[in-house]
């Protein structure tokens, strides 16, 4: 999704009335339960919100001209990955083995044999069409954001095809551009 995005990708950016910056910052607050003590912090009533309206349905939600959260059509709204490496435990987790690194960071879809393997690890909690953080074997941090295609029993159980559609990767454009200028 973000493969090779650049500003030029932009073609709108509105500053969000106070009601819209409320529904946007309920959503988030419903979505990520555990980012409730700082959301405040992190989406200040007073500042500024600035939608980026970008190709293919993508809304970006700016603060400081800084991406904070982004959105397909009007489906749950997603951290960044550099919002996610601040504050890891915003969002359920899967774990691929090893194998599947290098293909996950070339922006490649989670496919469930690279979750089911001895390296990789779901939580059963996870649901389908849920955003998720995706770890990888024996690595601090998350390596990419994704949106489950199938709940983690039925990953588990079928074990074949797309797990989880690759959003949002390291050195992705989206990781590149730290700012909006």
């Amino acid at each position: 999704m973000f493969k090779k995005f650049s500003s030029e990708d932009i073609s709108s950016q509105n500053q969000v009335k106070a009601s819209v910056q409320r529904k946007i910052r309920q959503s988030i607050a419903d979505e990520y339960p555990g980012l409730e003590p700082i959301l405040d912090d992190l989406l200040p009533k007073k500042s500024p919100l600035i939608v980026a309206k970008c190709q293919n349905h993508l809304n970006l939600i700016l603060l400081n001209n800084v991406p904070l959260f982004f959105n397909v059509r009007d489906g749950p709204y997603m951290p960044t990955l550099r919002l996610l490496h601040q504050y890891p435990d915003i969002m359920k987790r899967l774990q691929v083995d090893r194998g599947a690194i290098k293909f996950v960071l070339a922006g490649a879809n989670i496919m469930c044999p690279g979750l089911t393997s001895p390296g990789g690890a779901l939580d059963d909690d996870v649901l389908q069409e849920t955003p998720v953080a995706i770890m990888a074997e024996g690595k601090k941090h998350a390596l990419a954001i994704g949106f489950t295609k199938m709940s983690a029993k039925d990953i588990r159980t079928i074990n074949k095809g797309i797990g989880v559609d690759n959003m949002h990767y390291l050195n992705d454009g989206l990781w590149k551009m730290e700012r909006l200028e």
